[in-house]
């Protein structure tokens, strides 16, 4: 038994090897940690368990590929169990072959039946040669029913992806069923890596070019971008505080903190004139526990803004129109990336808290040929089909179907509230007027000349502008209540707090 454990232990020794010494080397250089380094800076100490230590490619080569370039196991976050695969790019460039794949696939099945977090460390070229090529393709042991979402009848859990260099192919797909995706600015994600796409369609580009950091971020292909591998893995760890282990259970409380920014402030962040700029992350400072605010999709849709927050300790999902980018209106990608956020809350248990700035939908031939009827019918289903508590406040302008997308009457909202300076309406006055009263001013302006058609227009607007008003909408209850501002994060912690009621504070799934 002596020599036999002898043997395992020569074994393990080889696994840990890696690239070795030459593999290690250029890894380094690269700039980037060795897959285990990174485990090591995610992970507690000594909470490592490791599983597939001893996999070896089933096309077996001269060089010794230790652990089929994978590294897969268990460890502890933040006192909490969660499952990490870590891919290793310092042995044939991290690539996959079957038996990667194959112990891939079990840990995430592993993970989604157990009920924990998992983890992926994003680092890979692709497919690799000739493992993967002709028939061998067909058969990858791949099952879609469990590789890319929770299987039917299992709850599903957090995936958080760190891409930590280039990552082409299952790397790319392990980002792409991710909820949340942070990438260092020496990465890239793709579906395929330069060279293929040089060879199969004569297109030359970085890696940079073809999935770096603007292009990611722009597209929603990654949530966040930072500048070291020890951050990326931070907002991993970050990420998972706010969210439960799986749908099934609460999300975590943390300890309450007062607000970022005093809310007596908030009379005064937001002007009064509808198209007056101003920074909508100083009034989340307001509303939100003090250095709680994680930002998602930052890049993508940037007209509005989505992050998790906690208000008293507790986990929220914010979604703010954001003024200093076309004014908050909401186009295709400010959608998309809207539908994407409420889905990841209501399926976690998170509640939704929205504020309204928002002068509408983006229209225009850009808008419709991004698909602004369809990313519009999909968001506001998608609130209303919602069971998180979801509380709503209007700042001051909510306008047509960009109010319905903010979370408006229509899609079911648990309280909507409005603050003194809220406008709310089909249009905003200054496109109502003239588009509603465009024959009596052209009839005015062709009689009496420009000077009577102006008057007319400044009358007919203050009339619109006083229907916008919300006073009448208190009165008719399509609000809830009107609110001061400095009582915006008492009234939305105390709704969340009635919403929730004595039902299971945890996430829809089905």
């Amino acid at each position: 038994m002596g020599e036999k454990v002898e043997h395992l232990r020569t074994r393990r020794a080889q696994s840990l090897a890696m690239g070795g010494d030459e593999g290690l080397r250029k890894h380094r250089e690269s700039g980037r940690l060795p897959v285990r380094e990174r485990i090591d800076l995610l992970l507690e100490p000594e909470s490592w368990f490791e599983l597939g230590a001893l996999a070896l490619p089933e096309h077996r080569t001269d060089r010794d590929i230790p652990g089929d370039a994978v590294v897969t196991g268990y460890g502890l976050l933040d006192g909490r169990r969660i499952a990490v695969i870590g891919i290793d790019a310092s042995v044939v460039a991290g690539t996959t072959a079957p038996v990667s794949m194959r112990k891939q696939g079990r840990l995430i099945e592993q993970a989604q039946r157990f009920g924990v977090p998992l983890v992926l460390l994003c680092d890979a070229d692709g497919g690799r040669m000739p493992d993967v090529s002709g028939w061998r393709f067909s058969g990858l042991p791949l099952d879609f029913t469990r590789f890319l979402k929770s299987p039917p009848g299992l709850p599903p859990v957090p995936r958080a992806a760190a891409v930590l260099g280039p990552s082409y192919g299952d790397s790319a797909l392990h980002a792409s069923t991710a909820h949340f995706v942070v990438m260092v600015r020496t990465g890239s994600v793709a579906l395929s890596g330069p060279s293929v796409v040089e060879s199969a369609i004569g297109e030359r580009l970085t890696d940079a070019e073809l999935g770096g950091p603007q292009p990611a971020a722009e597209t929603g292909n990654v949530h966040m971008v930072v500048d070291t591998e020890r951050e990326a893995l931070d907002a991993v760890a970050a990420f998972l505080s706010y969210l439960p282990s799986s749908a099934e259970r609460p999300a975590p409380v943390g300890p309450p903190r007062e607000p970022g920014r005093p809310p007596e402030q908030l009379a005064e962040l937001v002007p009064l004139g509808a198209r007056a700029g101003y920074d909508m992350r100083q009034v989340l400072d307001a509303i939100a526990d003090d250095a709680s605010i994680l930002p998602w999709g930052d890049g993508w849709g940037p007209s509005l803004l989505t992050a998790l927050a906690r208000i008293r300790g507790r986990p929220v999902g914010l979604v703010a129109n954001q003024p200093v980018v076309r004014a908050g209106a909401l186009d295709p990608a400010a959608l998309a990336k809207e539908r994407a956020f409420v889905d990841l809350c209501d399926t976690f248990g998170v509640p939704l808290v929205f504020l309204h700035d928002v002068p509408g939908l983006m229209i225009g031939t850009q808008a419709e040929r991004g698909g602004i009827l369809r990313c519009y019918e999909q968001v506001v289903s998608r609130i209303a089909e919602a069971r998180v508590p979801k509380v709503g406040v209007v700042l001051r302008k909510a306008y047509g179907g960009g109010h319905f997308a903010m979370g408006g009457r229509p899609t079911r909202p648990d309280f909507l509230y409005a603050w003194p300076s809220a406008e709310l309406g089909f249009m905003a006055p200054d496109t109502g007027v003239r588009t509603v009263h465009r024959r009596l001013l052209e009839r005015a302006l062709a009689e009496q000349g420009s000077g009577a058609r102006d008057q007319l227009v400044e009358e007919l607007t203050r009339e619109w502008r006083s229907e916008a008003e919300p006073w009448e909408a208190a009165a008719h209850l399509s609000l809830d209540d009107i609110i001061e501002p400095a009582a915006t994060r008492d009234v939305v912690a105390t709704s969340i707090e009635i919403a929730w009621g004595e039902r299971p504070r945890s996430g829809r799934w089905e």
